[in-house]
């Protein structure tokens, strides 16, 4: 093997190391020929990045071999994908183009290098205009021709994660909220839940590591006595399975830091409160056509020795997931009364299940396999491609919320399946039927029940759509839409209805512009649109037809054009400088001001980050916020350095939810905690009891979050107190 001598010695010999653990890691049948154009492309990619060396100071080649390394073994792709990830930076990073790739490696490497490669160059209309936003976009333009450019992608981005040591602080932030919003749920879309869960994890560490470390010590106390009791609570249903002649097998899986987390955050527990830290797995080797009834069969032989909890069942059997998961998963209660989490599926399942694609490819011709899975996703990528979406933010945004979200199966009157985004309404069902459906919908029975068109569907409903020739879109529908599709046809549907407007709403703004003495020029209804804010003039003529825009309103338009002009480009100018010298000093925010943000409260002592916009206050929100996550993954280089400045003498809010046993005293007894001993300056405070527990809700002023734990500490301290929690939100 030749290297170029800017690698040293020890670097050579592991480079050779590394090219035989990439040789091992590629598992699938292979030729000598292909073999020989692996080690083609493995010295072209060492010699195209001999100068280059990564933040830690190894070489930057280790980098796309580690990549390389995850296609082939964690994947389980073939010889393309893995060059391509061996090449994935070249065209990007060195002198070297598209075309040199396409003339030495082929057309399909090529195609995927493409397709990898950052934007650049691009002339964006706005400054603020999220430039990742548009990779992504160009991301999923080209999955959709050639899946293998997110696999290897996501690829990158794992080992990028796995090795986000050597970044800056705010780096790491930036990665981390791109990974956790856009590439941790591709991953889990595409059915590569072990790669989903490692990049969540992952994304924790760096975003809140004080409670990646708080769970972590958490987990190591109790380990140990958990897999022993799921192991007694195994052993007599696997004896009972082998006798009736069904082989199996079980894991106990222990649920990530992140998995856990979100628990704890999105119910308000803590981590002894949550039931399914640990899920014990069973997995049934069996024929392909024996799968549904053996899974179903083991699931009867659990209940011949624990009691299952039905409201929890659910079965993926039936209806599988969009990215082709399977699976039965029941919680029963253990003879030491605790609530064990199981899950049963056979070994194709669970490899489907942890390698996700190119299991699927293997399997998609096989009847029992889940039908419309991930192909019917792709092919709902290239009808989102396809739709009208103006700005990469939109697309974006639409991308996550159709593809992203759980889904749910819902039924026509006929029987046939209609697969929708959780939270999706009737409106959204009647729109994915048809445009006119839609379009005419004023209701429907969902289970033989009248309902609304904003009615919320459940899993299993049938609906029954019901329409008038009388009805027209609206466009406050826009706010409980879901799915952009829906949307899409919405927006179309409502232009359509406008343009019947046309000639009584040209003739009324004639009549104005004539009163006003203005040329009813081109230019000039375009001015009342824009200063109106309108999307052109179909929306103009029917808002004048319709009287909602009168002489009285567009007058002042016209009156005070030069002076309007004048400010709009000063202030043009004056937000580009802004944002211009705020990325050349991020830690000078101090002119701009800064807000607290009231999506998470942050005090004093949290973790914080700063986001900044030109001519805005400096927003300051805790770095695991949801609504920062989404900021910091569209509008990384917005990130500016910040901390607390705890000399100054600020209150801030915090909101904790109180559980305690409903008894005389309750009340009196926390009053005394909260403005007795520690004198707080109380916000608002609100309870309600239920049967013999309360829970209170209280918000209050504090200076700093050591102040809040000894609130919080002292607080638990009370006889009748059971839990404490703080919440992000005030109530």
């Amino acid at each position: 093997m030749y290297y170029p001598d800017t690698y040293s010695i020890e670097e050579q010999q592991e480079l050779d190391k590394q090219y035989q653990i990439l040789l091992d890691s590629w598992t699938s049948n292979k030729d000598e020929a292909e073999i020989e154009h692996l080690r083609k492309a493995f010295e072209f990619a060492a010699l195209a990045h001999k100068d280059a060396r990564r933040k830690s100071g190894e070489p930057y080649i280790f980098h796309p071999i580690a990549v390389a390394v995850i296609v082939a073994k964690e994947i389980g792709m073939g010889p393309t994908s893995i060059i391509s990830a061996l090449l994935h930076d070249v065209v990007e990073d060195t002198e070297y183009t598209v075309e040199f790739i396409k003339e030495e490696f082929g057309t399909k490497v090529a195609r995927v290098v493409k397709g990898l490669t950052k934007l650049s160059g691009i002339d964006f209309q706005n400054s603020i205009e999220s430039i990742q936003a548009e990779n992504y976009r160009k991301i999923v333009n080209t999955m959709a021709e050639d899946v293998r450019v997110i696999l290897v992608k996501l690829a990158d981005r794992l080992h990028n994660m796995r090795t986000l040591d050597s970044m800056a602080h705010h780096k790491q932030l930036k990665i981390a909220s791109e990974t956790l919003s856009f590439y941790a749920p591709l991953a889990y879309r595409l059915g590569l839940y072990a790669i989903k869960m490692e990049l969540e994890n992952l994304c924790l560490r760096y975003i809140n590591p004080q409670v990646y470390n708080s769970i972590s010590k958490q987990l190591d106390l109790i380990r140990e006595s958990k897999i022993k009791e799921l192991e007694e609570f195994a052993a007599p249903v696997l004896d009972e399975l082998n006798k009736i002649g069904i082989k199996a097998r079980f894991k106990i899986l222990e649920r990530t830091q992140s998995g856990i987390w979100e628990r704890m955050n999105k119910f308000g527990l803590s981590l002894d409160e949550i039931y399914d830290v640990y899920v014990l797995r069973f997995i049934i080797d069996c024929p392909l056509e024996m799968e549904k009834i053996q899974c179903w069969q083991t699931f009867g032989v659990l209940t011949m020795f624990y009691r299952p909890n039905n409201s929890k069942l659910r079965d993926w059997l039936s209806f599988p997931k969009t990215n082709g998961y399977e699976s039965i998963h029941a919680v029963f209660m253990s003879k030491q009364g605790n609530w064990i989490e199981t899950q049963i599926r056979t070994e194709k399942m669970d490899l489907v299940a942890e390698k996700g694609f190119m299991v699927y490819l293997k399997y998609k011709n096989d009847p029992n396999f889940a039908e419309n899975s991930l192909a019917g996703w792709l092919d709902k990528v290239k009808k989102l491609i396809d739709s009208d979406s103006s700005s990469a933010i939109e697309f974006l945004n639409s991308f996550k919320l159709d593809l992203f979200n759980d889904e749910i199966f819902v039924f026509t009157p006929k029987g046939d399946i209609v697969c929708l985004p959780k939270g999706a309404t009737v409106l959204d069902f009647a729109y994915a039927i048809h445009s006119e459906i839609g379009n005419r919908c004023i209701g429907a029975n969902v289970n033989k029940k009248l309902t609304s068109v904003e009615y919320i569907l459940n899993m299993g409903d049938q609906v029954d759509v019901i329409t008038s020739d009388f009805h027209v879109p609206q466009d406050r529908y826009f706010d409980f839409l879901v799915t952009s599709l829906a949307k899409s046809r919405l927006k179309a549907g409502i232009k359509e209805y406008r343009k019947t407007f046309k000639e009584e709403g040209k003739r009324k703004l004639q009549e104005i512009f004539e009163k006003l003495n203005v040329d009813f020029s081109k230019q000039n209804r375009n001015y009342v649109a824009e200063k109106a804010n309108l999307s052109g003039k179909t929306d103009l003529y029917y808002y004048v037809a319709i009287d909602k825009i009168k002489y009285q309103d567009i007058e002042p338009f016209f009156k005070d054009e030069n002076s309007n002009n004048s400010a709009n480009l000063l202030l043009k100018i004056f937000t580009l400088g802004l944002l211009g010298n705020t990325h050349k000093n991020e830690d000078n925010i101090k002119d701009l001001g800064y807000s607290i943000s009231t999506c998470c409260n942050p005090i004093p002592g949290d973790d914080v980050v700063a986001i900044t916009f030109p001519n805005q206050p400096v927003q300051i929100h805790r770095p695991d916020c949801p609504h920062a996550i989404d900021l910091m993954a569209k509008y990384g280089k917005n990130i500016v350095k910040g901390k607390w400045q705890l000399t100054e003498d600020f209150s801030f809010m915090a909101t904790l939810r109180i559980s305690g046993v409903n008894k005389m005293g309750f009340g009196a007894q926390l009053f005394s905690v909260l403005s007795g001993k520690f004198h707080l300056d109380l916000y608002s405070i609100k309870m309600q009891s239920e049967g013999g527990m309360v829970d209170v809700t209280v918000s209050f002023y504090v200076n700093n979050l050591k102040q809040l734990e000894e609130i919080i500490d002292e607080t638990k301290k009370m006889d009748l107190v059971k839990k404490v929690v703080r919440l992000e939100r005030n109530a």
